[in-house]
């Protein structure tokens, strides 16, 4: 396995095509916008290797025998499921952000059962491709960026009804040896720090869209494919030279537009190539295991920001003050109650016919349902306890400023210092950190993942309320009452 400073070395060696602002970034790996999320990633690293975090962060793989990352594992029982879940929780509360390799984790897993459902109908040998990939994936520790989103279009209409074809990735030319593949992939958590994308369909598809019933795996620099940086909120802070202000200045998530122009892909990394009535499988069972995975990233997020509201109110002096005190064990029990929600369907999963686990969907369902809407709450709690000044305080350039301005000679450094002082023993700096890592983590950069991830990664709110429709049972909850009450039609 790799380290984390191994990690980035293995980044600099790529020849990825990455724009921002308008203009290609050549040494991406070192831009102070991409390498806070990079450091993000390069935790998982380190953490695996330390031996107080080895049973969460890494597992014997079923492949090899040998121990490996978790995120490149295949789950092999409901232990690993419960890992996973704790093993997200750690990496939430050392980061404070997204490590961005959730995604590509729950790809593979998803796909280990569903090739191996299709090759039992149609006797292809997509899961045996498959496996190979993820044995490459574990002997070269490699972060992979599981690829679902696609832009869309019109959302009326079918990808082969579409007015650009574009708007969903599809096969344009098959070869003898492969495929050609054109389109995109929107909102990629960590494509640029992938070193491969797992590309999925997005939704279940009928006949007429065979061609845009495509799965593969290619490498983030290959012939053809680029990526768009995303915007996030006060992102250019982190080119101002001002770290205080920044909020989390070591560690940040990202999100890119990942086009494929005219893309070939060998037939070894092919997983599926027009089985249009396996697509829709592959997306409930994707969606299933990264909604459970919103059960540990989003606590572990979650802690931190709890942490931050109780500092906060102690270096604003009011930490003993009794609503302070119930706010904060209500920012508590929402937190343990994502947590629950993502152990519970763990706990409950299940063996798939090709060997591996698969979590209770219902449960799964009902975790993000509820991640869809806590952390907003939280985010507000945490908001109010701060009070106004984590949005109102001047630039750190202003409290190191010798600006002369006071009737006394004093700097304006001085005056933001005095005025914006809390607790005597707290030191004002020590008070800004608090209050821009809070800003930052419920409007900032890390908004988007907590908050705004929150409510649409792995699928919006109504994506969740249609699964949990479909397993909620009703008609057997109705029996139960009819059979209590003796009820005969």
């Amino acid at each position: 396995m790799m380290t984390g400073a191994q990690y980035i070395e293995s980044l600099r060696k790529m020849k990825t095509q990455v724009y921002m602002f308008g203009e290609k970034v050549d040494n991406w790996v070192d831009h102070p916008i991409v390498r806070p999320s990079i450091n993000c990633v390069a935790m998982t690293y380190d953490l695996a290797s330390r031996e107080e975090y080895k049973d969460i962060m890494t597992a014997k793989s079923s492949i090899s025998g040998k121990q490996v990352n978790r995120f490149t594992h295949i789950h092999q029982g409901t232990d690993d499921l419960i890992n996973k879940v704790k093993m997200q929780r750690l990496l939430g509360q050392k980061t404070g952000s997204c490590f961005q390799r959730c995604v590509g984790m729950d790809a593979i897993n998803a796909e280990f059962s569903t090739t191996y459902d299709i090759d039992q109908k149609y006797g292809t040998e997509y899961h045996k491709r498959l496996v190979d990939f993820v044995t490459m994936m574990q002997e070269q520790d490699l972060t992979v960026d599981g690829a679902m989103t696609d832009p869309k279009g019109d959302r009326g209409k079918a990808p082969s009804q579409q007015n650009d074809p574009d708007m969903f990735v599809h096969v344009v030319e098959r070869r003898a040896d492969g495929i050609v593949v054109k389109g995109s992939k929107a909102h990629q958590t960590g494509a640029l720090n992938s070193h491969w994308h797992l590309v999925m369909p997005t939704i279940a598809m009928k006949e007429a869209d065979k061609d845009y019933a495509v799965s593969f795996a290619c490498p983030s620099d290959a012939d053809g494919v680029y990526m768009i940086y995303g915007r996030q909120s006060c992102d250019t802070r982190k080119l101002e030279g001002c770290s205080i202000d920044v909020g989390n200045k070591r560690f940040g998530g990202q999100e890119l537009l990942v086009v494929f122009d005219n893309v070939f892909i060998p037939n070894e990394y092919v997983f599926m190539d027009g089985e249009y009535d396996f697509s829709g499988k592959l997306v409930e069972r994707f969606a299933g295991y990264h909604r459970q995975s919103y059960g540990g990233c989003k606590v572990g997020v979650g802690d931190t920001l709890i942490g931050a509201a109780a500092l906060a109110a102690e270096y604003n002096g009011v930490d003993k003050v009794s609503h302070i005190k119930d706010k904060l064990i209500e920012m508590t029990h929402l937190n343990e109650t994502l947590y629950a929600c993502g152990i519970a369907c763990s706990s409950q999963g299940s063996q798939t016919a090709s060997g591996n686990y698969e979590i209770d969907m219902l449960l799964a369902n009902v975790c993000k349902q509820n991640v869809t809407r806590f952390p907003y709450e939280i985010a507000r709690i945490a908001e109010d306890i701060a009070g106004g000044l984590m949005v109102t305080l001047p630039s750190e350039k202003d409290f190191s400023s010798e600006e002369v301005v006071g009737a006394n000679g004093e700097t304006v450094g001085e005056i933001c210092k005095k005025y914006f002082a809390g607790r005597a023993d707290v030191p004002v700096e020590d008070r800004m950190k608090v209050l821009r890592f809070i800003e930052n983590m419920c409007l900032g950069t890390a908004a988007v993942g907590y908050k705004t991830e929150s409510m649409h990664g792995a699928g919006s709110p109504q994506a969740q309320r249609i699964m949990i429709a479909r397993q909620g049972n009703i008609d057997g909850k109705k029996e139960y009452v009819k059979d209590i009450l003796a009820i005969r039609e």
